[in-house]
C-alpha cells in the first residue's frame, strides 16, 4: 500500500498532553486546554516553511531590520471540534483569517455532508491555508473540506488533526496528494464504527460537554 506521507510532531510536551486527553476521567474544562496546547505546537511545525520579509522596525533605542511572516494565513475549523484548536492557533497567529465549515459524518453510510461553509474572500490570495479538526477518522471529511477549498481558489493546503487512523492519512495521501499532513500520533486502526482505535473517544462531546 506505500508509506503513509505524515508529519508525526515528536515532542515530551506532546506525548504528555496527548496522555491526558486520551483518559477517559479528563473534564471537558482541562480537555479543551489540552486540544489548544497541542494545537499550538503542531501549528508551530506546521507553520515553520512560511514565507517571510524584512521590514524596519524601531524599538525603544534603534532602528533594526527584521523577519515578519508575509501574506495571509487562513484557518478553517471543522465544525464543531475544529473551533477549539482554532482558538489555540490564534492565540499564537493573531492576524489569520478564520473560515468556518460544517460537515457531519453519516452515522450509516460514514461519507462526510456539509451543511455549512464560509472562507474569508482573501482565500485565493493566502500563503497557506490550515484546516483543523481533532481527528482524521476516515479521511472523508477531510478530502471534502480540502475539495471545497480548492475549488474557491485555495492554493497551499495543510491539514493539522491531533490524532489520524492510518486508513484516514492513506485516504488524504491518495486523494490529495500535495496536502501536508501534520499529527502528535497515528493510532493503530478504526473500528467498524469509524471511529479511531485507541483514540480519544467523540472530541466534539468532550470538548463541549455533552455527554
Amino acid at each position: 500500500m506505500g508509506e503513509l506521507k505524515v508529519n508525526i510532531v515528536r515532542h515530551p510536551l506532546i506525548s504528555d498532553k496527548l496522555a491526558k486527553l486520551r483518559n477517559k476521567s479528563t473534564n471537558h474544562q482541562f480537555f479543551r486546554t489540552l486540544v489548544k496546547q497541542i494545537s499550538i505546537f503542531l501549528f508551530y511545525s506546521a507553520a515553520a516553511g512560511l514565507p517571510v520579509k524584512k521590514v524596519e522596525i524601531e524599538s525603544p533605542l534603534a532602528k533594526s531590520m527584521e523577519e515578519i511572516v508575509e501574506g495571509d494565513i487562513v484557518i478553517v475549523p471543522i465544525f464543531r471540534a475544529g473551533i477549539v484548536m482554532a482558538e489555540g492557533i490564534l492565540e499564537v497567529c493573531e492576524e489569520a483569517r478564520v473560515g468556518h465549515i460544517g460537515i457531519y459524518r453519516d452515522e450509516s453510510s460514514l461519507k462526510p455532508v456539509k451543511y455549512y461553509y464560509k472562507v474569508p474572500k482573501s482565500l485565493p490570495n493566502s500563503k497557506i491555508t490550515v484546516i483543523v479538526d481533532p481527528m482524521l477518522a476516515t479521511g472523508g471529511t477531510a478530502v471534502k473540506t480540502v475539495e471545497f477549498l480548492k475549488n474557491d481558489g485555495a492554493g497551499k493546503v495543510t491539514l493539522i488533526s491531533i490524532i489520524a487512523s492510518p486508513e484516514g492519512v492513506r485516504k488524504v495521501n491518495e486523494a490529495c496528494p500535495d496536502v501536508d499532513i501534520f499529527v502528535a500520533s497515528v493510532d493503530e486502526k478504526l473500528n467498524e464504527k469509524g471511529y479511531i482505535l485507541p483514540g480519544l473517544g467523540d472530541a466534539g462531546d468532550r470538548l463541549y460537554g455533552t455527554k
